[in-house]
């Protein structure tokens, strides 16, 4: 596994499977959206490769004839990795700024996205041309500019920040998070008084 690859976020591992919550060396997550995890078995991996420290572990272990380890439910880069400043654009990302709602009537079901002006006549798939919509908005205003369609999304289309995503993000939070991963987490929230 190189370098690069260790470093893939593993958005796809199930709880059952004991994912590990990677941090970045000044403990923060890689990535909270989505939540930077590695399977068990590449978190072990890591560890022998000497390019993560174990911070903790699940009570389950696996053993081979002579060896038994814990394993590690968090772990920490060795090395600090910078966070990008700008996040990339993906379909993901387009529905985290938009909150998962369609942004001409709110519905949060069947989320395709639209573009304020229409390919076919020239816009671009960027941030600023691009909204979360429902498939029955996005069939009504077909190939039409909002203009045309009087169909004006609730908020303009914009380039978000990694921070404006975090916040977003904390709407929604993971289906699951184990009981280890809590200190880790959610940082820099504002402290109740």
């Amino acid at each position: 596994m190189s370098r690069d690859r260790d470093l893939v976020l593993n958005a796809h591992v199930s709880p059952s499977g004991f994912p590990a919550l990677v941090l970045n060396a000044d403990f923060r997550p890689l990535s909270y959206y989505p939540l930077s995890l590695w399977s068990w078995q590449d978190a072990i991996k890591a560890v022998f490769l000497e390019r993560v420290n174990i911070v903790a572990n699940y009570d389950r272990a696996v053993r081979s004839p002579s060896f038994e380890m814990k394993l590690p439910s968090v772990v920490s880069l060795k090395t600090f990795v910078k966070p990008s400043t700008h996040p990339a654009f993906t379909r993901f990302n387009v529905f985290l700024r938009d909150r998962f709602s369609c942004q001409y009537c709110g519905a949060r079901d069947d989320l395709p996205f639209d573009h304020l002006l229409p390919r076919s006549r020239g816009g671009h798939t960027t941030w600023d041309n691009v909204v979360a919509a429902c498939s029955p908005c996005n069939l009504r205003k077909g190939n039409l500019t909002p203009d045309e369609s009087k169909m004006w999304p609730s908020q303009r289309p914009f380039q978000p920040t990694v921070q404006h995503l975090h916040r977003n993000g904390r709407l929604f939070p993971p289906n699951y998070l184990h009981d280890s991963w809590l200190d880790y987490l959610y940082w820099d929230t504002e402290l109740d008084p």
